[in-house]
């Protein structure tokens, strides 16, 4: 009988220990499943940054489908998102500019901001009052979109565990093959149309990398600079409209999330029969509309402007 509390205490103690365990477990199971948070500030990158890291890591995506990056701004939430996540994944170059004071106070808050546009030699504005300064518009060459592929993954190599690496290793060698065949059909596209008709005009200047890297020429904008925030006055218009009758120019491509009224007017004072044609040149269209990832808007994008410029109806 003198043993009997001692055997008696034996399981409880048992079930306390193996209680104790499941509590650890399940914590420990809790943390082992929260994903990082990744902030990306354009839908565009956005697009490009879930592809690579699939639901390895919570995407936010700032910039709402058919916005302007230029101007958009947040909300108090999604500025909490800013402050407290594992990496911001930017543009850079000027392109937020809405954002400006949000990406400073997240940097002030230790949050590693990833500025994509640093990273992959970035051409500067030949013309305009954005003359000689870094174009930001660099995701109009697919073939810079595969660099910056290479810059994310290897930020996110320094920011994720190496689990979450493997995976995403598998998931980026996917997609850049991907981009390197619209990299193909983009050349393929554009190559139709004669060398003695690539000449752009467009809504502001957003087509510098396109041009440069398939042989076009940008021989004017509706808005003189690289950003939609500036206004034309009545003798740039004046200017354009020359541009356009020397050159013989069939269309002016205009961004879609932009009002068509500065190009109609345009239209209209050159004299000459130009058709405005819409163009996704800054931003994705909602998911299931023409636009609604990365490759579906550049595929639409060069097929709209070989059909322009050859005189074709746009394509759909």
């Amino acid at each position: 009988m003198r043993h009997g509390p001692a055997r008696r205490a034996a399981p409880i103690a048992a079930v306390l220990t193996l209680c104790l365990s499941a509590l650890l477990a399940i914590a420990g199971c809790g943390s082992s499943q929260e994903r990082p948070s990744i902030v990306v500030t354009t839908n565009i990158l956005g697009d490009v940054v879930q592809n690579l890291v699939g639901d390895n890591a919570e995407v936010h995506v700032l910039m709402k489908p058919n916005a302007d990056p230029h101007s958009f701004g947040v909300s108090a939430q999604e500025a909490g998102y800013m402050e407290t996540a594992d990496l911001i994944v930017a543009n850079g170059l000027g392109l937020e500019e809405g954002l400006a004071a949000n990406l400073d106070n997240a940097r002030s808050q230790d949050v590693p901001v990833l500025e994509v546009g640093e990273h992959i030699d970035p051409l500067e504005y030949s013309s305009g009052s954005s003359s000689g300064t870094e174009d930001p518009h660099f995701w109009t060459d697919p073939g810079r979109m595969i660099e910056a592929v290479d810059v994310i993954e290897e930020r996110l190599d320094e920011e994720l565990d190496p689990g979450a690496m493997d995976r995403i290793r598998d998931s980026a060698s996917s997609y850049r093959g991907e981009l390197e065949q619209l990299d193909r059909d983009v050349a393929e596209t554009l190559s139709e149309v004669p060398a003695d008709r690539r000449k752009l005009v467009t809504n502001h200047h957003v087509f510098g990398y396109l041009a440069d890297r398939f042989d076009y020429e940008v021989v004017g904008a509706v808005i003189p600079s690289g950003t939609t925030l500036a206004a034309p006055s009545a003798a740039d218009l004046n200017d354009l409209s020359e541009t356009i009758r020397a050159n013989d120019v069939p269309a002016i491509f205009v961004d879609s999330s932009q009002q068509q009224k500065l190009a109609d007017v345009l239209a209209d004072e050159a004299g000459v029969d130009v058709e405005v044609i819409p163009l996704y040149s800054e931003s994705l269209t909602e998911p299931e509309q023409d636009a609604g990832d990365y490759i579906s808007m550049q595929e639409i994008n060069a097929a709209r402007i070989a059909d322009g410029l050859t005189g074709q109806r746009p394509s759909d």
